[in-house]
């Protein structure tokens, strides 16, 4: 991973209200990788989830801890 690759993606959504839209529809650090990656910036969903609570500029990441699927 690149930490600057992660704290440069995070600028750009803090400023790209369409970007930022996408990532908070995400359901998944994983899917948020993935918009990433598209967008010429590199790091993994695990990564992302390890700089939970930390901020960039504006944009503070929080991992959600979502319950699992019940039968």
């Amino acid at each position: 991973m690149s930490l600057n690759d992660l704290k440069t993606f995070l600028r750009l959504m803090q400023d790209d209200p369409i970007l930022k839209d996408q990532v908070l529809a995400s359901s998944t650090a994983d899917d948020v990788a993935q918009i990433a990656i598209k967008l010429g910036y590199e790091f993994s969903g695990d990564e992302l989830l390890r700089f939970s609570g930390k901020k960039v500029g504006q944009v503070t990441v929080h991992k959600n801890d979502v319950p699992g699927e019940y039968n």
